[in-house]
Formats: C-alpha cells, sequence, structure tokens
C-alpha cells in the first residue's frame, strides 16, 4: 500500500504529533508498503528550498522519504512551524500515487492536504491529535467555537477520523463529526523500562535523598507546569522537568527548587523517566498523553489530571492516581501521600507497568493498517456504485 503521510510535525520536532507520525512511518516501512512523509520543514532550514531528505535519527530510525514544505516559526513560539502554501505538496502526493493520504492532526498543512486527496480522489484518513478548542482558550481567552468549527470543517471531509481517546471520540462525536473511530497510541516498552534507573543520576539531582517528582514535555501555557509549585515547595521532594518552549523563563521563576534539564530524547530520556519516583503530568487538554504511558512502561508512579486522554491511561488508585484538573493544591496532596509510602509507590508503578506491557506500536500499528483497508474497500465500493 502506498500511503501519503501530511503532518503538521515530524523529527527533529519533539511532540506528540512528530513522534507518532514517525511511528507510523516505520510500521509501514517494517510491514512491507511505501510511505512518504509531507512535513513543515524544521528550523534552520532555507525557508525557500527545504530538502527533501529522510528525518533526523539514527540510521535504522529512517523509514521514509520527506518531502519538506517551506515553513515560519509560529509568533511567541518558536518551536511550532507552520507550513506556507506550496505547490511542493500537491506535486508530492500526485507523484507519489497514494492508496490512502493519512492527516496528522490536520489544521494547515493537512488541510490542504485533505483538498490535494479530494482532488485525486483518494480517500483519506485523518487523526485527532490536538485540542485546538483548549488551546484556543488558554492563548485567547475565546475562540473554542470557532476552533471547532475549523476541527468540524476538516474532519467532516475525512473518509475517517481516528480518535486517540474515548474522551476525544466522545467530544468529537457531539460536536458533530461523522465517522469516528478509537485508535490509541503505543509505546516502546523496549526503549522505557524500570531497569535503566540510575543511582547516580539520582545523587545528581536529589543529593539528600528527596523524592524525585518528574515532568516531561513542552513548557508552554497550556501545559500549567506552574501547577508543580506547590509540589516543588514540599519538604523532601525534589522536582525535575524535562522540556523546552516559551513557558521556560516563567516556570524558572515560578519553580526555584526544581532541576530543569532542557529537552532530552532517546536512552537518555528513558534513563531519566527510569529514575523517578513519581512522574506528574499536568496538563488538562491532553488528547492522549502519550507521557504517561511511557512513564508506565519505565515503572514509575504516575499522577496525572482527571481530564482527557488519562482518563483512558490510568484507573485510579491501581495503575495511578487521578486529580482534578488545574488544582495544584490536589496535585501536591497525592505527591504528599505517595511521599512516605514506597510499597504504594511501587504497587502503583508495576500495574501500570503491566497495563502498557502488551500497547506496543507493531500492535497499534496494525490496527492502523485495518483502518486504511477498510476505507479503500468502502470508497472502492462507492465508486462502483456509482458507476
Amino acid at each position: 500500500m502506498r500511503v501519503a503521510i501530511v503532518t503538521e510535525s515530524y523529527p527533529p520536532d519533539v511532540n506528540g504529533v512528530a513522534h507518532c507520525a514517525l511511528q507510523t512511518a516505520l510500521h509501514l516501512s517494517r510491514r512491507g508498503h511505501d510511505p512518504l512523509v509531507i512535513a513543515p520543514a524544521p528550523a534552520g532550514t532555507p525557508a525557500h528550498d527545504p530538502a527533501t531528505r529522510p528525518p533526523a535519527g539514527p540510521a535504522d530510525d529512517l523509514p521514509a522519504p520527506v518531502v519538506r514544505i517551506p515553513a515560519l516559526p509560529l509568533p511567541g513560539y518558536r518551536q511550532v512551524r507552520v507550513a506556507l502554501p506550496s505547490r511542493r505538496l500537491a506535486a508530492a502526493i500526485t507523484a507519489h500515487h497514494p492508496d490512502v493520504v493519512h492527516l496528522a492532526s490536520p489544521f494547515v498543512l493537512g488541510v490542504r492536504g485533505m483538498a490535494v486527496a479530494a482532488r485525486l480522489g483518494v480517500p483519506a484518513v485523518a487523526v485527532y491529535q490536538t485540542d485546538l478548542a483548549g488551546y484556543a482558550r488558554t492563548y485567547l481567552g475565546a475562540g473554542a467555537g470557532a476552533a471547532w468549527r475549523r476541527i468540524r470543517a476538516v474532519h467532516a471531509a475525512a473518509d475517517l477520523t481516528l480518535a486517540p481517546s474515548t474522551a476525544s471520540l466522545r467530544e468529537l462525536t457531539e460536536h458533530g463529526i461523522p465517522r469516528v473511530r478509537l485508535w490509541r497510541r503505543g509505546v516502546d516498552t523496549a526503549r522505557f523500562r524500570p531497569e535503566l534507573r540510575d543511582e547516580a543520576l539520582r545523587a545528581g539531582l536529589a543529593p539528600e535523598g528527596e523524592l524525585l517528582v518528574g515532568y516531561v514535555g513542552r513548557l508552554a501555557p497550556e501545559k500549567h507546569v506552574e501547577l508543580l509549585a506547590e509540589t516543588a515547595a514540599l519538604p523532601g521532594v525534589r522536582v525535575v522537568v524535562v522540556g523546552d518552549g516559551p513557558s521556560e523563563g516563567a516556570l524558572r521563576a515560578a519553580l526555584p527548587g526544581a532541576r530543569f534539564l532542557g529537552r532530552r530524547t532517546g536512552a537518555d530520556l528513558a534513563r531519566i523517566y527510569a529514575s523517578l519516583d513519581v512522574f506528574a503530568h499536568t496538563g488538562p487538554f491532553e488528547t492522549f498523553c502519550q507521557t504517561v504511558q511511557e512513564a508506565q512502561a519505565a515503572g514509575v508512579a504516575v499522577i496525572a489530571p482527571a481530564a482527557g486522554g488519562p482518563l483512558d491511561l490510568i484507573d485510579h488508585g491501581r495503575t495511578g492516581l487521578l486529580v482534578p484538573a488545574l488544582d495544584g493544591g490536589a496535585l501536591r496532596d497525592a505527591v504528599a501521600g505517595l511521599r512516605g509510602d514506597a510499597a504504594r509507590r511501587a504497587a502503583l508503578a508495576g500495574a501500570g507497568r503491566a497495563a502498557v506491557r502488551d500497547r506496543t506500536w507493531e500492535a497499534v500499528g496494525d490496527q492502523l493498517l485495518d483502518h486504511y483497508a477498510e476505507v479503500v474497500r468502502t470508497r472502492a465500493a462507492g465508486t462502483a456504485v456509482a458507476r
């Protein structure tokens, strides 16, 4: 099967959309299919002439050719790249002769990809990954209605929309989006595992033997990492923040005792996860929340908001703890309850690890192939009836 993956983000970017698009391309290639990735040009690429090349990374992580579309940084958030209008998109999709166009979190580039797929008569599968309405409320204080109108227009045109969690599926359906199915995310349990716990790293981060509480993710307003301030003030607790983004300066001021490690990836990130005692996620707008799964795979007790994707990932009191969204005090109290209870932390960590053991990218990748086959069959049947 020939698949054109049109994504709003791709490595070297580090975020959920980029990671999922990369894993999709890897799985297609491993299964003998022919993927092509079309993505915004990364920072440092000349806007007038982005290269066509595989993504940055180890040689065994180069699953498909990548067509880079000229892009500019989003004002005030330079880590986010927005693709500019370009004939390169239509030319790349057309030349690839895809059986399916895969649209990863379509909003700008994905909308144009949808139009090309429609013009070519090729079925499109749209993957919902970003809570644009939540972002509009965070950044603009309004605009959720307009965001949903945009989401509805894009996804209603797709042959199939894939939602990453039951909360997202329900929300999409309630907003009138048809043909929605559940498609969760996988996790690399070979990379993220408890055996990578590093006592030397722990000693450097918490020299007095403090409880290590970590956050991993983008440092942006919608993530509300400042909610860790009350946790960071607890005696015997050290907060570790992994990631970068526009909120880093403000967060350093809000969390003066925390250790900021910057962006980490690969084996380095896996070692940090495994060395934590507690993983705490703060963002209330997660359509899935991949970092929760990664922490569970690493054998770490997890605390997350009772909203969005984490509701599917955490069985409260068994595989982790859920706290009210946007409640820093509740997060602090949950950490305080685990601080002196190593047995409970171990129980939560063990159950969390067991829960994700079979959530491999291979398994969810094969589910995606089934969705592709379904839209191809449905489109072919509709064409036959029309004829």
